[in-house]
């Protein structure tokens, strides 16, 4: 589980036993889903040998590769580079070249220079080398992103007055409308006073390690707005009055022009593995659209200065990825095959911020639109022993899915519940929200935090398998009701809206 974002079975609309699940096949292949297999797999990918499992690491990769041995006995069909069954990703590691980077800022004969050694700051975005400038456009006051997506800000240069260094849920979802409109840069102007600002600036220029995605992203710098102050005058820009402004702001600047120069350094480059396996389905139209099973399979590696260094990560995410596992054993047994496809994806570089799932979702070995749904599973082996917490269930029809499918499975002792923790923005924490960022319905499976958690006393013994087993069987009647279905998973609107991010999703 990555450190970082109520609807009852009243909306299950069916009764009774489910046909599908019903059948001697699906009983049979369930079957194969067993507590002493369980801790089998935990016992390996969380023992010593694999040192914590960190992104990148020799472990990670013994890992990967203990998972693909497993797809390969189940007789999967690779699907990750090559013919082969890791998708590698690369993992740079960079600085920002301080002293070569500058945002100019031109009117009416006024200029400010806001150097990244004292009065900038980059925040994300693709750092090309080249000078970057447009036409100007001011964006402020009580914007929203639905007004956002109404403009035209491709190439423009866009100067934004909210400041993200205090962000709110609004000033977020309207930044990531802008960067969605792909304008040349975005500029936010800050209004911190100077020597806060300062104070900010050693961390910005420390080395920084980032995944190449292998896109193009508008760079997002901040400058201080004192620093900017003067040619902001000259082109009788109030921020101030923007921000107070209580409707939106949108002002087009032909007199300001802004040019945002970025340059930095490759300081070390690697790569890290994700494990994929395909299991085609068995309808020869609905095994072109697919359901993922995911989980991590890194950790946080070795902790120094103690006795016992190393942090096992059985639960987090030992525990998951042996659910992958045992779900491809599962559906691969005769007659477990449902009629739409299954990715079964173990990830890397969760604990550093989602990299692996944000690489796969930009690089699918299937068109992102023939994936119907994501069922994530991280952190399942401890806690309740009868409960297992399914978050994002009212996002999608996948909640009255899962409540049918529970219902008719009374006999395995676990029910899903709602999420129990929503002020901990879980959604938003583990691999499923790259998939829901791309406009795939996911449920989330997870049993909640421990005092073990990130520590190094989540080990194998701690895990209780029989009820992970209890788990995995319903996740697994939970995939042959999606895989089976005529219709693929439905979004609610509103969490559509709120959620994806529509322009990287299609």
């Amino acid at each position: 589980m990555h450190r970082v974002v109520l609807l009852g079975f009243g909306l299950a609309l069916a009764a009774g036993p489910l046909p599908a699940q019903t059948a001697p096949a699906a009983h049979s292949a369930a079957a194969t889903i067993t507590a002493s297999d369980v801790a089998h797999h935990i016992g390996v990918i969380a023992d010593d040998s694999m040192m914590g499992r960190d992104t990148p690491s020799r472990g990670l990769e013994l890992t990967a590769r203990y998972v693909a041995d497993q797809f390969r006995r189940f007789g999967l069909k690779p699907a990750g580079d090559s013919g082969t069954w890791l998708q590698h990703y690369p993992i740079e590691r960079r600085r920002l070249d301080a002293a070569g980077s500058r945002v100019t800022l031109r009117a009416h004969g006024t200029e400010s220079v806001a150097r990244f050694d004292r009065t900038a700051l980059f925040v994300t975005g693709t750092i090309s080398g080249k000078p970057l400038t447009g036409p100007t456009v001011v964006l402020g006051g009580r914007l929203t992103a639905n007004d956002v997506d109404s403009l035209a800000l491709r190439d423009r240069m866009v100067l934004y007055t909210a400041d993200l260094s205090r962000p709110s849920a609004e000033a977020l979802q309207v930044a990531r409308a802008i960067r969605a409109a792909q304008p040349k840069a975005v500029i936010l102007v800050s209004d911190l006073p100077p020597s806060r600002f300062a104070a900010r600036i050693p961390a910005s220029l420390s080395p920084r390690t980032t995944v190449n995605l292998g896109l193009e992203r508008p760079p997002f710098v901040e400058v201080s707005g004192t620093a900017v102050a003067p040619v902001l005058g000259a082109a009788k820009l109030n921020l101030a009055a923007i921000r107070a402004d209580t409707a939106p702001v949108i002002r087009e600047l032909p007199g300001l022009k802004i040019t945002v120069e970025l340059k930095d350094s490759v300081l070390q480059s690697l790569t890290a593995p994700n494990t994929v396996g395909i299991l085609e389905g068995s309808d020869p139209v609905l095994r072109k659209e697919y359901l993922v099973y995911s989980a991590h399979m890194d950790h946080i590696g070795i902790t120094p200065g103690q006795a016992d260094s190393i942090n096992n990560g059985a639960d987090d995410d030992g525990s998951g990825t042996t659910g992958v596992i045992e779900l491809a054993e599962a559906f691969s047994r005769p007659g477990g095959r449902p009629r739409r496809s299954i990715i079964f994806l173990t990830v890397s570089g969760e604990e550093k911020g989602l990299w692996g799932s944000r690489y796969f979702t930009e690089h699918t070995p299937v068109p992102v639109g023939q994936i119907v749904a994501d069922i994530n599973m991280d952190m399942i082996g401890r806690n309740w022993p009868d409960t297992i917490v399914a978050i994002g269930r009212e996002h999608s029809d996948l909640g009255a899915t899962l409540d049918r499918v529970n219902r008719a499975h009374p006999e395995l002792g676990m029910t899903a519940i709602d999420d129990r923790w929503p002020e901990e923005r879980f959604y938003f924490r583990s691999d499923h929200y790259n998939f829901a960022r791309k406009g795939i319905p996911i449920l989330f499976f997870f049993n909640g935090v421990h005092p073990d958690y990130h520590q190094v006393t989540d080990s194998p013994d701690k895990i209780n398998s029989e009820k992970e087993s209890r788990i995995l069987k319903l996740l697994y009647y939970l995939g042959r009701e999606i895989g089976d279905a005529p219709a693929r998973p439905k979004w609610n609107p509103e969490s559509y809206k709120d959620i994806v991010d529509e322009p990287e999703g299609r």
